[in-house]
């Protein structure tokens, strides 16, 4: 699975800026924000400087990306987003160069390995080619060395993270993987949302009642036509960022709780207010919703006795009593049944396929609907005889599984995520910060 940074939203956001509005660049650069900082220094991170002109830079190139107008109301949320970016990188690179040093092998990524990434990005976008998208940076007044320098904090601290993590230390069981499968399956019956979504995290807003502020900030800039996906990209603190606050198709049951009434009340197309959550303000743009499928496609096999509807009691007997001990044999389900059956005179034993359960006899749909996979039901008498039927899968019709090493690689990004968010977390709770 292709790992996406932050410089790669970053430039994902500024190049849909740039074909939004053509070639010319910049005649659409940001304006100077009404900024509120001193001169000079604005955060000593340990012994690493972040200087008023590193914030302006990053502040522009937010500004630039996120399709946000400034105001001297919004520039002091675009500097603090700014400087937490930079106190982030910050860390990151001090953590980077001390495993470097420790290990004795490189970890920070030279500028070859950035060139490379900047062409990657490039090539995704309508300059195809880094140094294009390089002019474009400094055609909206962002020196190039400020996206530089993003980008092999984002590269070294990746692959950081994946070498110490990753691969072959990182393990995904087969139950996880069938546990997202069985989610899937269950969750496709149910109606289901396709939303963006933007976290503001309250911790970085520097509390609940700033993340409310910046909240209404934006949804008054996004109801303005700030574009949702760039603002996304910008702002929000969940790891859909890196997908414009796409979240794609959920089922109830997995929004937050706090989201839930709020999603159900939306129409396709309609902005929510700020919602309060536990770690921060979600606002959340409802782009479609869609009822479940009610179709469950079920696989199943069988081993049945041929028998009259007037076959005498004598002889039903005679076949329940030999397909019950046929039944007590089949604990794998549907594997071996065949050979098994075989072994039974008067027996015969075929593959029904797929059905919709809903088309199936009334007798068989009943033995079988609270069956799971591997469960045999019967003996079933019929007017064609006694029947065992096997359940061999079920299904929801529509449900587009993914294979199981996407699913695998999915979740190893999730955890290795996770395991990123607590690593620059505690950093940050021992690092020295000053803000002179």
């Amino acid at each position: 699975m292709k790992r996406i940074g932050k410089a790669a939203c970053l430039a994902a956001a500024i190049t849909a800026m740039a074909a939004l509005a053509g070639p010319g660049l910049a005649q659409d650069a940001p304006q100077q924000p009404p900024s509120t900082l001193r001169q000079g220094v604005v955060a000593i991170v340990n012994d690493n400087i972040i200087s008023s002109y590193d914030l302006q830079q990053r502040v522009l190139l937010l500004i630039a990306t996120s399709g946000v107008q400034p105001t001297a109301q919004n520039t002091p949320q675009f500097e603090q987003e700014a400087v937490n970016e930079l106190i982030d990188e910050s860390l990151e690179m001090q953590e980077v160069r001390r495993a470097e040093k420790d290990q004795k092998f490189k970890i920070v990524a030279d500028d070859d390995a950035v060139n490379r990434r900047i062409d990657e990005i490039a090539q995704q976008s309508p300059y195809k080619g880094g140094a294009r998208l390089l002019e474009a940076f400094g055609d909206a007044g962002i020196s190039p060395e400020t996206f530089r320098a993003q980008v092999r904090a984002d590269i070294s601290w990746q692959d950081w993270m994946h070498g110490r993590y990753g691969g072959s230390r990182l393990k995904i069981s087969q139950a996880q993987i069938n546990a997202v499968i069985d989610e899937m399956q269950s969750e496709a019956s149910k109606p289901q949302y396709l939303l963006g979504e933007i976290l503001i995290d309250a911790d970085h807003a520097g509390g609940m009642a700033q993340a409310q502020a910046a909240g209404d900030q934006l949804v008054t800039q996004l109801q303005q036509g700030a574009p949702f996906t760039q603002v996304a990209r910008q702002f929000s603190a969940s790891s859909t960022a890196a997908t414009g606050g796409d979240t794609g198709w959920l089922s109830e049951s997995q929004l937050p709780s706090e989201l839930r009434p709020v999603v159900e009340q939306l129409r396709p197309g309609e902005l929510s207010k700020p919602i309060p959550a536990e770690n921060g303000v979600y606002i959340v743009l409802l782009r479609d919703k869609r009822a479940g499928s009610t179709s469950e496609l079920i696989s199943l096999k069988q081993a049945a006795i041929s028998l009259t509807p007037d076959a005498t009691p004598q002889a039903v007997a005679a076949a329940q009593q030999k397909l019950v001990a046929l039944k007590s044999q089949l604990k794998d389900g549907c594997d071996g049944l065949e050979a098994k059956a075989a072994k039974v005179d008067g027996v015969v034993a075929g593959d029904l396929g797929e059905a919709d359960l809903k088309d199936l006899k009334p007798e068989f749909r009943d033995a079988v609907q609270p069956l799971a996979v591997g469960e045999v039901a019967g003996p079933i008498r019929t007017d064609a005889g006694l029947h065992l039927i096997a359940v061999c899968g079920r299904r929801v019709a529509g449900v587009n599984i993914p294979p199981r090493d996407e699913i695998e690689a999915r979740l190893k990004e999730q955890e290795i995520g996770l395991i990123s968010k607590r690593q620059l977390r505690d950093l940050r709770n021992s690092a020295t910060i000053e803000f002179p």
